[in-house]
């Protein structure tokens, strides 16, 4: 391992110490009843047992995978439509107040119909996770469509392209980089929803695992369903940043 590769892991290990070092600080601080903060080994130990004996694994795929669809679903409709919105200014002026509205709605407020109309399988669970996607993928690629500059379009048609060179070589790629950030958004709003999405009678998922717990009390299941839900968010996330710095080769970063 190279010396700045060493440094990066260092200043990337250090937060997590600090966090793990404050929260034994806080329970031992005596500010709070330590029967309400389970200590950092007793979490680990739960989550051994929860692992190997208690199914975690099964709730882990279960949530992952309707994160999964709901994100790739939600930024599928969310991209021609935020780029719809994003190119075409009458467009915009034309639905930017009902994609505001919707936005502003928390996903949980919309259980009960989602229920009435949808049941309570995995579709309902899909609804809301496709609905919490969609709505902030359209919002970031209609405001990063719109800021792209009329620049590269001019100086395209001036080498002489047409229409359809300029949508496919000036366009789209142009255009990437907010799909990407808008996917990378729309996981993180899935995940903060996928608890919401799990009160539709689910019987596996980090989400009812924490439910579940909380109804016993349970709170040391109840930190490991957070971490784990921070865990796998996380994983997510840094994948897809490596898959965006290899597609964005071609971009000038400031910072590397």
């Amino acid at each position: 391992m190279s010396k700045n590769a060493a440094s990066r892991f260092i200043l990337g290990c250090a937060p997590w110490l600090g966090v793990i070092v404050l929260w034994y600080a806080v329970r031992l601080s005596g500010l709070v009843n330590p029967a309400l903060i389970p200590a950092p080994h007793q979490v680990a130990v739960r989550f051994y047992e929860l692992l190997f004996h208690g199914g975690l694994l099964i709730d882990i795929y279960a949530s992952t995978k309707r994160v999964f669809f709901g994100v790739v679903l939600g930024i599928a409709a969310a991209v021609p439509v935020g780029f719809a919105l994003g190119w075409y200014r009458p467009a915009r002026t034309f639905a930017d107040p009902m994609v505001n509205f919707f936005r502003a709605l928390p996903p949980i407020a919309l259980i009960p119909l989602v229920i009435v109309y949808f049941g309570i399988d995995e579709v309902a669970k899909l609804v809301i996770l496709f609905y919490a996607s969609f709505f902030s993928g359209v919002i970031v690629m209609y405001e990063g469509v719109s800021q792209i500059t009329p620049l590269y379009i001019r100086v395209a048609q001036t080498l002489g392209a047409n229409q359809r060179e300029i949508f496919a070589k000036v366009i789209v790629p142009l255009t990437v980089p907010h799909i990407l950030t808008a996917l990378r958004v729309a996981l993180g709003v899935a995940w903060a929803t996928l608890v919401a999405s799990e009160l539709i009678a689910a019987q596996r998922g980090l989400g009812a695992m924490i439910q579940n717990a909380s109804t016993y009390f349970l709170l040391d299941v109840i930190y490991v369903g957070i971490i784990c839900i921070g865990t796998v968010a996380l994983l997510m996330d840094m994948a897809l940043r490596k898959v965006s710095t290899h597609l964005l080769k071609w971009q000038d970063r400031a910072v590397a």
